[in-house]
């Protein structure tokens, strides 16, 4: 363990907590250098106990012999960067109400097919961009059932900081990679698709044959313009939450708790 104390903001090593950016840390061009933050005490243990690799860890100096004793005991001969909390205040851009970062190594992404062998409940989620959301619909995916989580390119990316954050580490917990092909490929893995979305061919979110479904993949849009026509058009269900007082429809992260809920727990 080495303990460094940071002295400048243009320290070398101390660039991934402060100026580089979610694109520079993810290295597109290389994404087995990809690197992310995972932020609090708690959701780094979930993703030493995942097994991600830490690389650097970043605390204040009273977490060193506190919150973060444990964690500093099993990540090894890496560097263990500290400082006043005004000073990496000044490095994040913000307080760390938490005290605790690491910085960690991307896994290599799996393939849609490793993903989704032996899962009977997915989750597609389709242009979603709000890192709350994603956060909050993977801690769903996490505690109600879900086997794994498919994201669209145009998705946020789930190991952004704030999306790791909201999920409290659930994001290291469900299965997921990307889909590059449209969501009725999903037919071939034998999968039957459910889109969320209000239409007048849609049937309720109760209905018996969703339950019997022995592969089912949820498709999630955004609230604002939802899913697309040609992702609705060619599912094999189109799903509505029954709702009262003439409320059309919810939150993305909001109705994929009801959804999980409905078609995931009950069948267990």
């Amino acid at each position: 363990m080495a303990i460094i104390e940071i002295n400048s903001l243009n320290q070398e090593g101390v660039e991934v907590f402060g100026t580089l950016t979610e694109a520079q840390l993810r290295n597109r061009m290389e994404p087995d250098k990809g690197i992310f933050i995972a932020e609090s005490p708690k959701v780094i243990r979930v993703a030493l106990d995942a097994g991600y690799e830490p690389l650097s860890l970043l605390c204040e100096r009273r977490h060193i012999t506190g919150d973060a004793a444990d964690i500093i005991a099993r990540i090894g001969d890496i560097p263990v960067f500290t400082g006043s909390r005004q000073l990496l205040a000044e490095l994040t851009g913000y307080v760390l109400t938490r005290g605790v970062l690491c910085a960690m190594r991307r896994k290599k992404q799996s393939t849609v097919e490793d993903v989704c062998r032996g899962a009977r409940r997915i989750v597609v989620i389709d242009a979603v961009t709000d890192t709350t959301n994603i956060g909050a619909i993977f801690r769903s995916a996490a505690a109600l059932g879900i086997d794994a989580v498919l994201l669209t390119a145009d998705s946020c990316d789930p190991l952004n900081r704030r999306a790791v954050r909201v999920s409290m580490g659930s994001v290291f917990l469900v299965p997921w990679t990307w889909l590059t092909e449209p969501v009725q490929s999903l037919n071939r893995y034998g999968f039957r698709t459910a889109a969320m979305a209000l239409t007048d061919n849609s049937v309720p979110l109760d209905h018996p044959s969703l339950a019997a479904e022995p592969r089912l993949a949820i498709v999630m849009g955004t609230e604002g313009d939802g899913l697309p026509h040609n992702t609705i058009a060619a599912a094999d269900y189109v799903v509505r939450i029954p709702m009262a007082h003439g409320v059309d429809s919810l939150n993305v992260a909001a109705a994929s708790a009801v959804a999980f809920w409905q078609l995931c727990t009950r069948r267990q």
